[in-house]
């Protein structure tokens, strides 16, 4: 039987954080933690946009007869002082947190920098991602089997650690920068998944992709002009090739709560390219897996972000 929403158990007890979680992916993850008792923190970067996501992720959750536990987490992860904040908000809320999903995230903008000068890519989708799980770790071993789930993408097919322009110092191309920044996310988790077990500590680090989905980035492509029939062109190429954001985030849910899912183990859809479909458990590219590049990203994020992992350090 194809895994859906549906098998998501009981989530009270738990407490669960997800980035960029006021609207897409994140915000659906959110909402099917809350409606299933856990307690979420909306990790948004935007205050009004994330009080207008909790007020609907409270109404979408009522409509199923449960009282939503839920609040607003002020987080830009761009920012390492704001990482930094939050995380130390988080441990001022909450004696532990049982679910990371680092979602938040930029796609292909042009050239740009984080507040701490980092390529805005691979500072946002990477950095900031390091940091807020290191700060957070206590807080995640401080209950009984923490997950944190790292959100990849396709891209990071096409992605390739450069070591000598990593954050595009010496040139930039927006879509090697973000298949960088998704390789960077599997690199990442990996090496935390490897770092806990050697450590014997009961964290289970999981990744996650939703393939392509249907949101308004299709309604910029050329067929979609200001028009009825552009409009109707655009939304019907985001369908054929892609699924709607709430079916999306299946592959993150399911990687977030399947009880069965092992550290280190990666999911996507099953469709054809892994678009859309249904979450299975999948073989990202051996680019993923090279313990050498991870082991310079890791070393090379700790030293960038200022950020260690306690007793995950050393390995």
């Amino acid at each position: 039987m194809p895994w859906t929403p549906g098998e998501v158990g009981p989530q009270e007890g738990r407490t669960v954080v997800v980035t960029g979680a006021n609207s897409g992916l994140g915000f659906h993850v959110a909402t099917e933690f809350a409606r299933r008792g856990a307690d979420v923190l909306l990790a948004c970067r935007d205050a009004a946009r994330g009080a207008a996501a909790l007020e609907r992720l409270r109404a979408e959750v009522a409509d199923s007869g449960v009282e939503a536990s839920a609040e607003v987490l002020a987080l830009d992860v761009a920012d390492l002082a704001s990482v930094r904040r939050a995380a130390a908000e988080v441990a001022g809320r909450r004696a532990s947190v049982d679910v990371l999903v680092n979602n938040a995230g930029v796609m292909a903008p042009p050239f740009g920098r984080t507040a701490d000068g980092f390529e805005l890519q691979v500072g946002t989708n990477h950095l900031g991602h390091f940091a807020l799980t290191g700060l957070l770790l206590p807080l995640l071993l401080a209950g009984d089997g923490a997950r944190v789930v790292s959100v990849a993408s396709v891209a990071h097919r096409f992605g390739r650690l450069d070591r000598e322009n990593y954050l595009s110092e010496r040139s930039y191309s927006r879509w090697h920068a973000y298949g960088q920044s998704k390789l960077s996310n599997l690199l990442f988790g990996l090496e935390l998944q490897r770092r806990a077990a050697a450590a014997g500590l009961p964290l289970v680090s999981a990744i996650a992709h939703p393939g392509l989905s249907d949101t308004n980035l299709w309604k910029a492509t050329p067929l979609s002009a200001d028009t009825r029939v552009g409009a109707a062109l655009g939304g019907a190429l985001g369908r054929a090739v892609g699924h709607p954001p709430a079916q999306g985030a299946w592959p993150l849910l399911r990687a977030a709560t399947d009880p069965d899912v092992r550290g280190g183990e990666y999911f996507g859809p099953d469709g054809f390219g892994g678009w859309k479909g249904f979450p299975v458990l999948e073989r990202a590219s051996a680019a993923a897996y090279d313990t050498a590049d991870a082991a310079w990203l890791w070393a090379r994020s700790v030293e960038w972000t200022g950020v260690g992992f306690g007793e995950l350090a050393a390995r």
